[in-house]
């Protein structure tokens, strides 16, 4: 997606070889006008699957799941971090590690809002070490349910998120590829399809 990748080398901040900071229009401060066409760009990637439900992890991915949803005219339901009272114990629930924050934390969904008709697309901001969306395809084969693959904003192609879904059989479409990475210096994987 051109207009992504612009803004990443425009208003993305590059931390280091493995950090980047998108924060000023991404997941932040949020640009909703890209953050639509984002959405619209996903579903028209996944139109042909029938997608019935999109997933995602609290709290980054919301807008973009969001924007994805209806673009697809389809609910959206994101996976708690924290349980909250208002819950029930009718929950998937795995535990996830964050690379950005440096943590293990529980991610939870209720069983209600994620059934074994559903064709589940999963949707979130970064695809990089996978941790969340491994664990999202796990409460999807959890609950019985087909998933038709993972959107993902932006990928950081040199960590191993994309080859741990590959081998799950998962389908994986990212909007921006980052090749490699470094202040003053972001370098992509240009798609073969010329869809994005």
């Amino acid at each position: 997606m051109k207009e992504l990748k612009e803004r990443i080398v425009r208003d993305g901040k590059v931390l280091s070889e493995t950090v980047l900071k998108v924060d000023a229009f991404l997941n932040h401060q949020v640009d909703p006008q890209l953050t639509m066409k984002i959405g619209q760009t996903f579903a028209e990637l996944f139109r042909d699957e029938r997608v019935s439900r999109v997933l995602t992890v609290e709290a980054s991915g919301i807008h973009f799941a969001m924007a994805t949803a209806y673009a697809l005219g389809v609910p959206f339901v994101y996976a708690k971090k924290k349980k909250a009272v208002t819950l029930s114990d009718e929950v998937y629930s795995v535990p996830v590690h964050s690379f950005t924050r440096q943590e293990t934390y529980q991610i939870s969904i209720a069983k209600q809002y994620l059934s074994s008709h559903d064709r589940v697309l999963i949707v979130d901001d970064f695809l990089a070490t996978g941790a969340a969306l491994v664990g999202l395809a796990t409460i999807v084969k959890e609950a019985g349910a087909h998933l038709v693959g993972v959107g993902a904003v932006i990928e950081k192609s040199f960590q191993e998120g994309r080859g741990l879904l590959e081998q799950m059989g998962v389908r994986v479409e990212s909007l921006a590829r980052i090749q490699s990475m470094q202040p003053g210096d972001i370098q992509f994987i240009e798609p073969v399809s010329a869809r994005v």
